[in-house]
């Protein structure tokens, strides 16, 4: 399996943006579904985003559309989440996952127990 570490996470204030990045280790990260979620303090992991394995195709939550861009690197092994126009209510901890899911659809509800996760990086937006 793929490792992974976000990175980028940090306090900011609303209005302000803040860009995530999630590095892997291995030479098939090409090969991966990517996604982001997050989960905030007392709440359940949420879906954020998902790139398809070519960075062809994106989904996105639709609290975040409009205001989130994820992207990926495939020779950087790496997949990126800019968030902008931050809300407080954008605080969480924020995870990548890397699967070998066949559709967006299904990244966006991997279950925790399937593909890899990263530990996670917190995001804080003040108000």
């Amino acid at each position: 399996q793929v490792q992974l570490i976000e990175s980028g996470g940090g306090l900011v204030q609303a209005g302000n943006s803040l860009r995530l990045s999630c590095a892997a280790s291995g030479h098939t990260f090409s090969s991966y579904t990517m996604g982001w979620f997050r989960q905030a303090p007392g709440r359940e992991r949420e879906f954020v985003s998902a790139i398809s394995w070519a960075g062809d195709n994106t989904r996105y939550a639709d609290s975040v559309q409009g205001r989130f861009i994820i992207s990926r690197d495939n020779a950087k092994n790496t997949v990126y989440l800019q968030m902008n126009s931050l809300k407080p209510e954008d605080t969480a901890v924020y995870y990548c996952a890397a699967s070998y899911v066949s559709t967006l659809q299904a990244m966006t509800v991997l279950p925790r127990g399937r593909g890899s996760w990263g530990q996670g990086t917190l995001v804080t937006v003040s108000s």
